[in-house]
């Protein structure tokens, strides 16, 4: 298992936020992702558009993913309909 960050922007809706962040939690979970850490990065401007928003709400996770999971996690991420936008980085060690 390699250690990711993975960088996630929801919607500033309540309920999409909700809705969105507990689907991200159930995929991982569902693909035995070891979260290590979650931080709240807050509400910010995106640098253009994404589905007709302007803002969004930053979450970070730190987290330790079997490599061969990446291709089904981003499979499941792109039918999420409350993410605006996701990102896997490999941490170098």
């Amino acid at each position: 298992m390699r250690q990711y960050e993975l960088t996630v922007i929801f919607p500033l809706e309540e309920d999409q936020h909700k809705a969105g962040r507990e689907q991200v939690l159930t995929d991982l979970a569902a693909h035995g992702v070891e979260i290590e850490k979650t931080d709240e990065l807050g509400d910010r401007d995106l640098a253009y558009p994404i589905k007709k928003k302007t803002r969004g709400r930053y979450v970070l996770f730190t987290c330790k993913i079997d490599p061969t999971k990446l291709v089904h996690l981003d499979r499941s991420f792109k039918l999420n309909t409350n993410l605006l936008k996701y990102l896997f980085v490999k941490v170098e060690e």
